[in-house]
């Protein structure tokens, strides 16, 4: 059994551009490109459960993503997740017990020059290994525990509530 299990569900992090129009569509998982050129050691299985802006997350995909999170044999979850709603999706997960469970995503697509997705999977891997088990939210260089973080969309950010 793998050390880690990761389920993608799209957002930008995955984002590629679609036309000239600089439209953006969601593309192949980028996470295994992020893992081989971090040189990542640890034993890990990649789950691409849906190719999503979060945005189209409906209940019934948040439900598919509990779903999988509770069926999986891992105790310790990385998801891929759009940003504007991984907050929800973290309180659709809280209630599952026994498992360390960490969301992240990118505000930039990890196909940029310029893109903060490798820094949060390998900050979100790094809070697996170290984290007790529950629901977190890892961006911007910070873990919160779920239920106390909003994205700020006017600063394209995680803060703290309150």
């Amino acid at each position: 059994m793998p050390d880690l299990t990761i389920i993608t569900t799209g957002g930008t992090i995955d984002k590629v551009y679609f036309d000239q129009k600089s439209r953006f569509e969601i593309g192949s998982t980028q996470i295994d490109e992020i893992l081989r050129e971090a040189q990542v050691q640890i034993a890990y299985e990649i789950v691409s459960l849906m190719q999503k802006d979060s945005l189209d997350l409906a209940d019934a995909d948040r439900a598919i993503i509990r779903d999988a999170v509770a069926a999986c044999n891992s105790t310790k979850i990385l998801v891929t997740h759009g940003t504007d709603t991984m907050t929800d999706t973290a309180a659709v997960l809280n209630d599952i017990e026994g498992k360390t469970i960490v969301l992240t995503g990118a505000l930039s697509p990890a196909r940029f020059r310029s893109t903060d997705a490798s820094f949060n999977v390998g900050m979100a891997i790094a809070a697996l290994q170290s984290l007790s088990s529950g629901v977190y939210i890892v961006m911007n260089g910070e873990i919160f525990p779920a239920g106390t973080v909003t994205k700020n969309r006017e600063l394209n950010r995680f803060e703290r509530i309150g």
